[in-house]
């Protein structure tokens, strides 16, 4: 699959499909493990796993946002894992998981499709920053709702005081279709680690799939206590913290998303309750 010539794509002839196609189940597909390498696999079982831990805490829309993940190089080039489009969140297995290049090209012998717009997003995010292996992309409402708003994220709580200055802003510029946005989105990202797409939802990074989803969890938190505290009114009737307590409050909790520290705090407990309520991400 090679992405056209022009920025702008018509997303069903991008994605290399027509009318009538079929979505094969991704447990019935035929198993990966031992006919890829050892840490593309482990990184397959993370992802898959991060995908199904995605809709077990309801932040799914459908099939219309993507997590990727970077994979080792090959042949000097890099690599990125990202879903099949038409696979349900709840359903995502290791297996099914696409390997795509930097230009769009699936590497791999699949059935499945990509959606343009995962590839729009998680490219830029990738191709610039090299510790974010894992780029985490939803359209929540509370996210969404936040997005809209001028003030952004408001430094209400200590949910959002632990994310506020580590997050960027990129206005919205339609359905993410249009490839020179890549160089819009990372120059807004910067050097930070959470992103509000205005109008459209969130976005997390992180050196592995923990990691990511564990800022995702702060954000979408403080976006869901920020909805609830608006409901009483006007802004007159909250508190708001201090820049100088907001600055604080990040520094206490940055160990938290520190690789090796977070991670292994939360993930272990994500996966034995992911087992128990919705095994089989590792076909």
């Amino acid at each position: 699959m090679n992405v056209q010539d022009s920025s702008k794509v018509d997303q069903a002839a991008l994605a290399g499909v027509v009318a009538g196609f079929d979505i094969p189940d991704p447990t019935k597909i035929e198993r990966l493990e031992g006919k890829v390498s050892d840490a593309e696999w482990r990184l397959r079982l993370d992802l898959a796993a991060l995908y199904r831990l995605t809709a077990l805490y309801g932040w799914t829309d459908l099939v219309f946002t993507h997590i990727s993940v970077r994979l080792p190089d090959e042949d000097g080039s890099p690599r990125f894992l990202i879903n099949p489009y038409g696979v349900m969140f709840d359903e995502m297995t290791a297996s099914s998981l696409i390997k795509i290049d930097m230009d769009g090209n699936i590497k791999q012998d699949t059935s499945y499709f990509v959606n343009p717009a995962g590839f729009t997003i998680h490219s830029a995010v990738h191709m610039h920053r090299h510790d974010a292996r894992c780029v985490m992309h939803v359209h929540t409402p509370y996210g969404v709702a936040v997005s809209v708003q001028k003030e952004g994220l408001r430094k209400y709580t200590q949910f959002a005081m632990v994310v506020h200055d580590d997050v960027a802003y990129h206005d919205y510029e339609g359905i993410a279709l249009d490839l020179d946005e890549r160089e819009r989105l990372v120059r807004d990202l910067g050097d930070k680690n959470f992103i509000i797409l205005r109008n459209h939802g969130t976005l997390t990074t992180g050196p592995n799939c923990a990691i990511a989803f564990l800022r995702m969890y702060f954000l979408e938190q403080a976006c869901k206590a920020q909805i609830f505290a608006q409901s009483v009114g006007s802004p007159d009737g909250l508190i708001e913290e201090t820049d100088d307590m907001s600055a604080r409050v990040l520094q206490q909790g940055a160990a938290g998303f520190a690789e090796g520290l977070g991670d292994n705090l939360v993930w272990p407990g994500l996966i034995r309750r992911l087992n128990r309520m919705n095994p089989g991400y590792n076909h």
